[in-house]
């Protein structure tokens, strides 16, 4: 019998302080500093077998919506946001068996410096680590580095194949049994099996060994949510898991198809990369409860125009508070997420920018509204019209039931249809992920 289960992530969006108004998180608006909620959050799902927890990042406060910081403050737009290497290191000591998957911006940290820090949490968390490799995609970010801005879309993935190259001969600088620890001659590490790297290219320069030591996985699980054709090559070359946000199965077959093709011409096998699709599901204990839960969101995202369209403002560098309400968008055109800005142009076509917005929701991949048992139904299908490989839940109201919903209630339905594992099958992360 064929092996119908498929992989799922929970993309977790910045700090625990983006739950701060939700019901069913205790203290979060006081308390957020202390991330108790999405220990739980690791836990549940680790319970649950999830492949892994991805840590979204933003490493500046949004000012992109009206010229001004106020909005995003006000409701806590992406901020405050907590450094994701201590919040991993904390994910990773309360849990044994799922990844962990921390996002690091190339701009922000030396190729060196990268590959001692994620070392260094692959190491610590016996090798479950993955790193969500991004090139950024704000200006104000690039200015609290001390940079003008950012280069062009495309220049920043040329930097960031060089990037990894210079990562990946960090992490290869430490040979498999380089570690002796041998009490009898009292050495510790040979030293024919630590090399320098002596990288000399055109955007970066490191010496190396690392003097970390070896990761315990060889390399970390590299993510990637490569959406433009650039993106999609860097992330085929590089990742071994892809974030997808495709509206309609018939799209996220496409979008997978390229990227196996994409990645078997770049010599890489396609099945050793895992592509999961956003998905952000409301459940109910009965179809009437989903449809309700589902209208009181569509009543709040009515009644919250302007927070919408600063989030929108925000992941494009657009500010949409200088556009007219009730005109039709017209050409747009970014630096920053491109994937987003067309699948929100590409939805809008002539409509307005009032219009537009309405019709602009967190559904994910396949819209799943329904009981446990429905939506387990349904997302079996999509992943057979698909071909593969998995889900990444993004929810916009994380609270201790919304996860139990999806760990314990989703999950066990899914798993009497076959579709998820039970259990784990490997110690290391990348062993989990690629064993279906």
């Amino acid at each position: 019998m064929a092996d119908k289960r498929f992989h799922l992530g929970w993309f977790l969006q910045g700090s625990s302080v983006q739950a701060w108004g939700e019901p069913w998180t205790g203290s979060i608006g006081r308390d957020w500093m202390v991330p108790e909620l999405f220990i739980d959050m690791a836990r549940a799902l680790e319970r649950a077998c999830f492949d892994y927890v991805l840590i979204e990042d933003s490493s500046y406060v949004g000012e992109s919506y009206g010229g001004a910081r106020d909005v995003y403050l006000k409701h806590g737009i992406a901020v405050p946001r907590q450094d994701p290497s201590v919040v991993a290191t904390l994910l990773a000591r309360e849990t044994k068996q799922i990844g962990i998957v921390p996002t690091f911006a190339t701009f922000a940290y030396h190729p060196y410096l990268l590959a001692r820090l994620v070392a260094t949490l692959d190491q610590v968390s016996s090798g479950r680590i993955g790193w969500n490799a991004v090139t950024g995609s704000s200006d104000f970010a690039a200015r609290n580095f001390g940079l003008d801005g950012l280069p062009e879309h495309d220049t920043r993935y040329d930097m960031a194949d060089e990037y990894m190259q210079v990562v990946n001969g960090l992490w290869g600088s430490w040979e498999p049994g380089a570690i002796l620890a041998d009490t009898e001659s009292g050495i510790l590490v040979d030293p024919a099996k630590v090399h320098a790297v002596n990288h000399e290219g055109r955007y970066f320069r490191s010496r190396g060994p690392l003097n970390s030591g070896p990761c315990v996985q060889g390399r970390p699980v590299i993510a990637q949510a490569g959406g433009s054709p650039r993106g999609r090559q860097f992330a085929a070359q590089h990742a071994d898991t892809i974030v997808a946000s495709i509206k309609g199965t018939e799209g996220m077959k496409a979008y997978r198809d390229d990227i196996r093709a994409r990645r078997a011409a770049c010599g890489r096998d396609p099945d050793s990369c895992k592509v999961l699709f956003l998905i952000s599901p409301i459940i109910g204990e009965t179809e009437e409860e989903a449809w309700a839960r589902k209208r009181r969101r569509d009543a709040y995202n009515a009644e919250n125009l302007q927070l919408r369209m600063a989030h929108l403002s925000k992941i494009t560098n657009i500010d949409f508070a200088a556009l007219p309400l009730d005109e039709p968008l017209g050409r747009l055109t970014t630096n920053g997420h491109q994937q987003s800005l067309d699948e929100f142009l590409r939805k809008a076509g002539n409509r307005t920018l009032r219009e537009a917005m309405a019709l602009y929701n967190n559904t994910g991949s396949v819209e799943l509204i329904g009981t446990p048992e429905q939506i387990a139904e349904r997302m079996g299908e999509a992943m057979e019209a698909v071909g593969g490989d998995g889900f990444l839940f993004s929810l916009p109201d994380v609270s201790r039931r919304t996860v139990a919903e999806v760990a314990d209630g989703l999950v066990p339905a899914l798993q009497r249809r076959g579709l998820m594992r039970k259990s784990y099958e490997h110690a290391l992360f990348r062993e989990n992920l690629l064993a279906f």
